[in-house]
């Protein structure tokens, strides 16, 4: 709708994980080394989290199209909400393996036949399963059997296990405990900071056809960052819609006033919401600092409220 008024060529912040538009941050480029390097070593489970909209389906997106450009026989569980024998089946229909018999032991002699003939022809077969934190404790067990199918010194299957923070504290569960030690490489997204938020919109805008117009003010992207909290799927709302309000009371370029007024409609947290996130330092907590910093919390609410106990005494 805009694209023609700002001289685009396609719609740079589209919600959808495009390939195209993966803007590689340190931290996105060391994750792609470390999948590619832990699928090709054979290493057997490599682990990506992060919080929602930071980057996960990009980078996955991204690595699907290299190993296809491979020729990789590749299967890619999206659907997590999957009882152990369903994931069992949706694996083997993704990658193409067909069996006459549909018992367990069935299936999975056929798909050990399968890996070890992919062996022998110098494949990789790669697992990709999204949203696993969604996955019952039965499935990952499941999935950490997968990885008994190994010659006698590789693994014949790599899997790639890709889910929001709460994957990692399910992962420590106990009865968990063997998958989890079978991890051997782990990636995380982050979020952006407001020098790559900024490179990030400089970016989309460029492979989407601008010409170097300034579509953006440049006091606007420090909003957009604030508003965002540096997360790149709220920038992609946050501009995509700043340009359709720009476009919708013709003004040639996005203002501050303008992103405030889109974040507002979208109810996102401002400057002194972020900023209270950032003291507390949310991004990094694991459960146990969460619980210390409730406890402090507590202990100064309480302290506060006996002084203002003594005080109304003192009044009195």
């Amino acid at each position: 709708m805009y694209k023609k008024s700002f001289g685009l060529t396609s719609s740079p912040f589209s919600p959808h994980p495009d390939p195209r538009f993966l803007f590689l941050t340190p931290h996105i480029e060391e994750a792609l080394d470390c999948l590619t390097y832990g699928i090709l070593s054979r290493d057997g489970f490599v682990l990506v989290t992060g919080e929602v909209g930071t980057g996960k389906t990009t980078i996955v997106n991204t690595l699907l199209r290299w190993l296809r450009g491979r020729q990789m026989p590749t299967s890619f569980v999206f659907n997590s909400r999957l009882d152990a024998d369903q994931f069992l089946e949706f694996m083997m229909a993704d990658f193409g393996i067909s069996c006459e018999g549909r018992s367990k032991s069935q299936l999975l002699l056929c798909l050990n036949q399968w890996l070890l003939a992919r062996y022998r022809a110098g494949q990789t077969p790669v697992l990709i399963v999204d949203e696993a934190q969604n996955l019952s404790a039965e499935a990952l067990e499941e999935v950490r059997l997968l990885t008994n199918l190994e010659t006698g010194t590789e693994k014949l299957l790599q899997i790639v296990l890709v889910g929001q923070p709460e994957l990692e504290y399910k992962l420590k569960r106990p009865e968990l405990r063997q998958l989890l030690q079978r991890i051997t490489l782990r990636v995380k997204t982050h979020r952006l900071t407001q020098e790559e938020t900024a490179k990030y919109i400089e970016q989309r805008l460029h492979i989407a056809g601008a010409n170097g117009r300034r579509i953006f003010q440049p006091e606007a992207v420090p909003s957009i960052h604030e508003y965002s909290r540096g997360i790149p799927r709220l920038v992609n709302l946050i501009c995509h819609h700043s340009l359709v309000s720009a476009f919708a009371n013709r003004q040639e370029s996005v203002s501050p006033e303008i992103v405030e007024r889109v974040a507002g409609e979208f109810e996102l947290p401002g400057p002194v919401s972020s900023a209270l996130v950032s003291d507390t330092r949310c991004d990094n907590m694991d459960l146990q600092q969460a619980i210390r910093l409730l406890a402090d919390v507590a202990d100064k609410l309480h302290r506060s409220r006996q002084h203002l106990l003594e005080e109304r005494k003192t009044f009195l």
